[in-house]
């Protein structure tokens, strides 16, 4: 089947990685200019590599991966070393765009010395540019530990997925006066701990604008509103795999049909045996000889 081409970015003026690598100086530099930026999810190489080649800059591995890639119901049960070994993945697959890695449940918050020394591996072992820690005010000592580590690390505050079992289910978070406000001041005291940049998640637009008005460090959004600098949500949403998308990533395509395609497509080759020219043949005179 022919390759479909890749939509034209560069002509558009998208920031992208096609022409350098995105590092944290490049998004601050985009943030500062309201450029705004778009993040996917990504868990794999090769859906990594066909990410960069449209130019997408940034990507998150994240603890979705235990939902999309693994079958849990929940982000909780994404192991840390799973989440490391994809992680170096995509960034093998996209070396120029910038990869988060998503620290799991557990990861960092049984004491400091783990959350420091599994934040690292990220960076080493993983080769991530930064980490995402879940997390609200009262977390900015362990935050500031792994900051002042030398790990370029983003807070994540608003929803927090991995609370679920504590909040019977997903949630959205900053509804009244009282708790927006609480994400406002705990945004601006996670960038005074070192956070490199912050990630909303499901919070009034509201909210979202008085973040990025009270800091200066790029605030990434996941249904958060469009003044946020950057935009992230699953992939798979996007890409009609999910049976359930979030109102603010409805699907762009729909590859769970293709994919269907494929299979059945192979299923009917198989059982009319059109698989094509066998490659493989027995050197010359071999044949006779194996069936003389």
């Amino acid at each position: 089947m022919e390759q479909q081409p890749i939509i034209e970015t560069k002509p558009m003026h998208l920031p992208t990685c096609l022409d350098e690598p995105v590092t944290l100086r490049t998004l601050r530099r985009w943030s500062k200019a309201n450029t705004k930026w778009a993040m996917l999810t990504c868990y794999d190489a090769t859906t990594a590599r066909w990410m960069a080649e449209a130019g997408l800059p940034t990507l998150l591995v994240g603890d979705t991966a235990a939902e999309m890639i693994l079958g849990y119901d929940s982000t909780i049960h994404a192991p840390l070393d799973f989440l490391i070994a994809i992680t170096a993945a995509v960034k093998r697959g996209a070396p120029n765009c910038f990869v988060m890695g998503d620290m799991p449940f557990l990861s960092y918050q049984v004491d400091e010395a783990s959350a420091i020394q599994n934040a690292g591996r990220f960076l080493t072992e993983g080769t991530a540019d930064a980490v995402k820690l879940e997390v609200d005010g009262k977390w900015v000592d362990r935050f500031a530990a792994i900051c002042n580590a030398g790990i370029a690390a983003v807070a994540h505050l608003g929803s927090r997925p991995q609370q679920s079992k504590q909040t019977g289910g997903y949630t959205t978070a900053g509804r009244n006066a009282e708790a927006a406000k609480q994400i406002v001041d705990d945004a601006i005291v996670m960038e005074q701990a070192g956070a490199s940049m912050l990630l909303l998640e499901a919070v009034p637009e509201e909210v979202s604008t008085a973040v990025v008005a009270a800091t200066s460090i790029p605030v990434i959004g996941c249904g958060a509103g469009t003044d946020c600098h950057g935009q992230v949500v699953v992939m798979q949403d996007l890409a009609g795999l999910t049976k359930w998308q979030p109102s603010f990533a409805k699907p762009t395509a729909n590859i769970g049909n293709e994919i269907a395609n494929v299979a059945k497509t192979w299923m009917n080759n198989v059982n009319a045996s059109t698989l094509g020219k066998h490659p493989y043949g027995m050197r010359d005179g071999e044949s006779e000889k194996f069936q003389a």
